[in-house]
């Protein structure tokens, strides 16, 4: 029987009926067989563009790209679905799962981030086309994990900058962290470390630049304070703000 099952797919493949290869790759996409029904869907393509069929064959190639965990490729064929059929009505569906591919590879937190910055403004162009969607909840959701990892990469960049000793970069880059994530997590550490760079800045700064870099440390030490009286790392901390206040009183 597998012989035979074989054989006969060999056979529609050869086959010139467009129209017997589409019922045949229907079959197979609704029994799961994804593999032998995209590899009808790829005969088909130009066979049936602009037509209500090609429609079909269109959104199914991507599906079937997808259920076969090749996202990148399933992505552009969602993609192009879009271009090609607006008004479908699996365009709204198309349009989530473009984004969802692009989730899907988006790599690691400490590679390069294009794959995540493209699943984010599709995301965010999904949801504010489709704003009664029932996939909006899952849309933001990912929207949020997609951030998140952004966020993490930024932070580790910061601690980072901080570790090689180019506090000034350092306090740069923690600085902007909180200007895009003004309700991020790592706030508390990020007072932290911005008390003890500035220290550092002003201890590695010509004496024109030391004043205000020490008043900066001791300004984000108080802020740390206020937001955060029982933070752990109070205790670290207050040694430098005094030798902060010390270092003040030498320069009046």
């Amino acid at each position: 029987m597998l012989f035979s099952s074989c054989s006969e797919f060999k056979r529609i493949l050869k086959s010139t009926d467009n129209d017997m290869k589409y019922e045949v790759a229907m079959d197979y996409f609704d029994r799961k067989d994804y593999n032998r029904a995209l590899q009808l869907f790829d005969l088909l393509q130009n066979s049936f563009r602009s037509t209500p069929k090609g429609e079909f064959v269109a959104y199914r190639t991507a599906m079937c790209y997808y259920e076969t965990n090749d996202f990148e490729i399933a992505g552009y064929y969602f993609n192009k679905f879009i271009q090609n059929y607006p008004y479908s009505i699996d365009a709204e569906k198309a349009a989530f799962m473009n984004a969802y591919c692009n989730y899907l590879i988006s790599p690691n937190k400490s590679l390069d981030q294009q794959n995540t910055m493209t699943a984010i403004n599709q995301l965010k162009s999904f949801i504010e086309r489709y704003p009664e969607s029932d996939s909006i909840t899952r849309a933001n959701e990912l929207l949020d994990d997609l951030n998140n990892k952004l966020e993490e990469k930024e932070y580790n960049i910061c601690i980072l900058y901080y570790k090689m000793e180019n506090y000034n970069a350092a306090i740069t880059s923690f600085e902007n962290l909180l200007k895009h994530y003004p309700n991020t997590k790592h706030r508390e550490e990020i007072l932290n470390e911005m008390t003890k760079a500035y220290f550092d800045y002003a201890e590695n700064s010509v004496p024109s630049k030391q004043r205000e870099r020490y008043e900066a440390c001791i300004e984000h030490y108080n802020t740390l304070t206020y937001l955060y009286p029982d933070s752990p790392h109070l205790s670290t901390l207050e040694a430098v703000a005094n030798k902060a206040r010390k270092k003040l009183e030498l320069l009046d």
